[in-house]
């Protein structure tokens, strides 16, 4: 899937990238939370965090937005569960028969954190699975 940034999403990976070194995927401005979205290369979240939150804080800080970061996965079932971190997600299921749907099955004591305030963590997941594996939806079960 070809994924398609805007100018100021490049230009915003390019600050992270330069501020932390570690590799931006796809960066999502989501206005509807007032954050930015950042997909990082698999092994590269702890660069892209660094000590005790270090790095992506010296970006929120430039940039005035908080930042949420999803580890890249190869798989639309990882790449699910990443993306409501840090909800425990036992296991995901892709569902393919009229819609792509990805069922995922969380503790219940962190559907909550699964969800996010105002949904903000499963439209994150939501949004990022459909751009990168075309999932059309994600329910939580």
């Amino acid at each position: 899937m070809a994924i398609r940034l805007s100018d100021e999403a490049r230009q915003l990976a390019a600050l992270f990238e330069s501020e932390t070194e570690a590799t931006v995927r796809d960066c999502v401005i989501d206005d509807d939370h007032g954050r930015v979205l950042l997909l990082i290369k698999p092994g590269e979240m702890a660069q892209a965090i660094g000590p005790a939150g270090e790095h992506v804080s010296r970006v929120e800080d430039r940039v005035g937005k908080p930042i949420k970061l999803v580890e890249d996965a190869e798989t639309p079932e990882v790449f699910v569960a990443n993306a409501l971190a840090p909800a425990a997600v036992y296991n995901v299921t892709i569902s393919e028969n009229d819609d792509r749907v990805a069922y995922v099955e969380v503790d219940d004591a962190d559907r909550g954190a699964a969800i996010g305030d105002g949904g903000e963590n499963i439209d994150a997941a939501r949004l990022l699975a459909s751009r990168h594996f075309g999932v059309d939806d994600v329910e939580l079960t």
